[in-house]
């Protein structure tokens, strides 16, 4: 369970700086973010030692339990650990723990997720996980339901025949539905394996999750959405695809706003792309372009710093609201694969929508660039890495598009500037 420092190679920065990265970038990324996960475990474990919190125990014995398991099968650890809502509630326990303040689970979850890796690997074992309203979360496999009126904790062994016992209950969590177990739901298509997680309370933030299990005629939705939007990056977006094969386990179903859809990836929770339900293949396929670019710099981030603070408010062509500059380093590095992902669209399809998006967003992303290399504010990393973002996008300023294309792209991004001048701009603000 010991942590590496990790630095990224200056080829392997310059590639993630042009946009893509690759299955090799991908990789370097990943290896930094569980390297992260384990610093927070030990740092979590610590905490609850020092402020003396009532799991403590609990959470160095399970802590314990990671290590042996670790040294016997260390990939069963890497799995557990790096589900996307392990590492949700580890950063929200570290900073709750730091402030004193109540926690939703608390430590002694991470006997949950030990019990896991103990799954993982067929070792035998024994931990005290929580059990809030009766249910035990074992994060990346589902929930133990236990019988009502159970305790709020629970004493559970793992056999080495992969049964899990406690509480009167003897069962083997695996993909059925079973008494007492509700199993993570899989999405697959071809060579891409996800998780649909609906169940785990830290997979996402209470007020956009949707509550309960996703109905079976929407989980239809999702799967076909899914296998069309493989399809589509294996064919026309296969650095896309080589990322999300890499980096991306988790999907996560949130509530859609009023008109449209919608989608994020947060840095504690890496690995899941959070949305509402994909209309078709092509939103899907798009989506996962935009939001892999997301993960990726919020990884890059937690590696080396590209920018110093910046008090400022700035005009983001793709939101309704000033940004920072942190924002606009985020929504710039995000259209970049957009723009990447609708030029390579255009030989795919015959209509006028994807040289539309490709003209809009290449041209945005060049422009919000060079107000960030004009800043003042970029570290001597965040300068290269910029550097590299504009270069990429200034060989696509050129190319060629419809003149019809052209015209709709100018006239969508002046009329989002002057709603955006009306309603947004004032004291602070940037245009």
């Amino acid at each position: 369970m010991r942590p590496r420092q990790h630095r990224l190679p200056g080829d392997v920065l310059d590639r993630l700086a042009g946009g893509g990265g690759g299955a090799v970038g991908a990789r370097h990324l990943v290896a930094a973010e569980r390297s992260k996960l384990k610093l927070l475990t030990l740092l979590m474990v610590r905490l609850a030692a020092e402020t003396r919190h009532p799991q403590a125990e609990a959470a160095e014995h399970a802590y314990e339990l990671l290590a042996e398991a670790e040294r016997k099968q260390p990939a069963a650890v890497r799995d557990v650990l790096g589900h996307p809502s392990v590492g949700a509630w580890l950063h929200a326990t570290v900073r709750a723990l730091d402030d004193a303040a109540r926690l939703p689970l608390g430590p002694a979850q991470l006997g949950a997720v030990a019990l896991v890796a103990a799954l993982k690997a067929g070792l035998p074992c024994r931990a005290e996980v929580p059990a809030p309203g009766g249910v035990i979360t074992l994060p990346s496999l589902g929930q133990v339901v236990l019988p009502p009126g159970g305790p709020e904790s629970a004493d559970l062994r793992v056999h080495a025949d992969g049964q899990v016992e406690g509480e009167g209950l003897i069962l083997r969590p695996d993909g059925r539905e079973q008494p007492h177990w509700r199993p993570l739901r899989r999405l697959t298509a071809g060579d891409l394996d996800l998780l649909l997680d609906d169940l785990d309370p830290a997979r996402w933030s209470a007020a956009t999750v949707i509550e309960g299990r996703l109905p079976d005629d929407e989980l239809r939705a999702w799967r076909t959405s899914l296998a069309s939007a493989w399809d589509l990056l294996l064919r026309q977006h296969w650095t896309t695809a080589a990322e999300t094969r890499e980096i991306v386990r988790v999907l996560t179903p949130i509530k859609g706003p009023d008109w449209g859809m919608d989608s994020a990836t947060t840095g504690d929770r890496f690995g899941t792309i959070a949305m509402s339900t994909p209309p078709d293949g092509r939103w899907l396929a798009s989506t996962i372009a935009h939001e892999i670019q997301h993960a990726k710099l919020g990884a890059v981030l937690d590696v080396v710093r590209l920018l110093e603070p910046d008090e400022g408010r700035y005009y983001a062509p793709w939101r309704p609201d000033p940004r920072p500059l942190a924002g606009l380093l985020q929504g710039a590095y995000a259209y970049l694969g957009v723009s990447g992902f609708w030029r390579r669209q255009r030989a795919a399809e015959p209509d006028l929508r994807p040289h539309v998006e490709f003209a809009r967003w290449r041209r945005s992303a060049y422009e919000v660039t060079g107000v960030l290399l004009d800043s003042g504010r970029l570290t001597g990393t965040g300068r290269r890495f910029l550097t590299g973002m504009r270069r990429t996008l200034a060989a696509w300023q050129d190319e060629p598009v419809p003149a019809e294309a052209l015209r709709v792209a100018r006239q969508e991004a002046e009329t989002h500037r002057a709603a955006w001048l009306a309603r947004a701009a004032g004291p602070g603000a940037t245009g």
